[in-house]
């Protein structure tokens, strides 16, 4: 099930943004065959790093799905069900609040007197 949403990428929403000549990161790195315009994305830039916290994640739910499937076998005891479940929850509320901060920050900055 989670499989079908990790294609989904958190930052494709910001393409368009800026003017004709915006480097378009996410797009670029949703489709690894079309270069950047202006490069990739430096280490440990802002995109790089909401890109793992997205992939992140996807990546505990998918550990919390399998662990749940598994245990629905008799495969997995119960408390490694739980701890892998509490485990994607505290992730995805994290980048819940992290969401909602940037959205906050924007319409701030929206709001702001040229």
């Amino acid at each position: 099930m989670i499989d079908k949403i990790s294609g989904l990428s958190g930052l494709s929403g910001m393409s368009g943004l800026g003017g004709p000549r915006e480097t378009n990161m996410a797009s670029a790195a949703a489709m690894p065959g079309m270069p950047a315009v202006a490069g990739t994305p430096a280490p440990g830039s802002f995109a790089e790093t909401m890109q793992n916290l997205g992939e992140g994640v996807v990546t505990n739910l998918k550990v919390a799905e399998g662990q749940s499937f598994a245990a629905m076998r008799g495969e997995v005891p119960t408390r490694e069900v739980v701890d892998a479940i509490m485990s994607a929850e505290q992730s995805l509320q994290t980048a819940v609040a992290i969401r909602d901060k940037m959205v906050t920050a924007y319409l701030e900055i929206a709001r702001m007197q040229i």
